[in-house]
């Protein structure tokens, strides 16, 4: 098993992306904390996925852009597994707004989530690794659009523009401790909150004419590619985003 005997954090592992990661995990051997916000009814379904499959998990409530959430999560963790071997930095959201109308708080709010979450998230973990001196993985789940531009989505556009060099950066940082950082950068990503999107066929279609491929992916596809760049087989891989599309960015280039 790829990950037996390793202790994982994925943040926002309440859903989607995020539960599909924590359960690929936890199938391959690793003990996982699921992070999550608001009820904690919020992560019974991933921590059901993760049991069924004869994982072992733990849900802690922690909001990433909070300093003192995050420093409670890395002490959860080890007190009941021991050590942090693997962080996946997955939590996000976003806002989609015309530029000219976007709302101050709004910014703050999807920057504080999905930059400076990562950034006390990695940085905490990275603490503890060195501490327990055997290296460690930090995987960002980034997107297309820490490359691509998407008009109305400004705010989530820089934060993951920023991911990227925060990772670049902190990879060559890390990298005499033995640990790596990347990024994987989805695509469309077919997840229950699109249910809107795949029903209206006007919409759906524009989306899939920019997909090669032509299909949505799946979050289970994604997960394999945050397995495997948590696993040994990845040791000598760092400072870089692993794009999971379909082909969309290199059509993007062609349109």
């Amino acid at each position: 098993m790829k990950l037996e005997n390793k202790v994982a954090i994925v943040t926002g592992a309440s859903t989607g992306i995020g539960q599909a990661i924590a359960t690929a995990f936890a199938a391959a051997g690793a003990a996982v904390v699921v992070d999550y916000v608001g009820a904690a009814s919020a992560a019974e379904e991933t921590l059901r996925r993760i049991r069924a499959a004869g994982g072992r998990a733990i849900a802690v409530a922690a909001d990433v852009a909070s300093p003192a959430d995050v420093d409670s999560l890395i002490r959860h963790t080890v007190s009941e597994f021991g050590r942090l071997d693997i962080l996946v930095n997955n939590a996000g959201i976003e806002k989609k707004l015309a530029f000219v109308d976007f709302p101050l708080e709004e910014w703050q709010k999807i920057i504080a989530v999905d930059l400076t979450g990562p950034f006390l998230c990695a940085q905490a973990a990275a603490k503890q690794m060195i501490a327990q001196g055997n290296g460690g993985r930090i995987v960002n789940i980034s997107s297309v659009h820490e490359d691509l531009p998407m008009p109305t989505n400004a705010p989530y556009c820089a934060a993951k523009g920023g991911l990227r060099m925060l990772m670049r950066t902190i990879a060559v940082e890390l990298a005499p401790h033995e640990i790596t950082v990347n990024n994987v950068g989805p695509g469309a990503t077919f997840t229950p909150i699109d249910n809107d999107v795949e029903s209206d066929p006007k919409l759906n279609d524009q989306i899939l004419s920019g997909i090669p491929l032509h299909r949505w992916g799946k979050p289970e596809e994604v997960a394999q590619l945050v397995l495997f760049l948590a696993s040994e087989d990845a040791a000598y891989i760092t400072g870089c985003t692993y794009f999971i599309d379909g082909g969309m960015l290199r059509n993007a280039g062609s349109l």
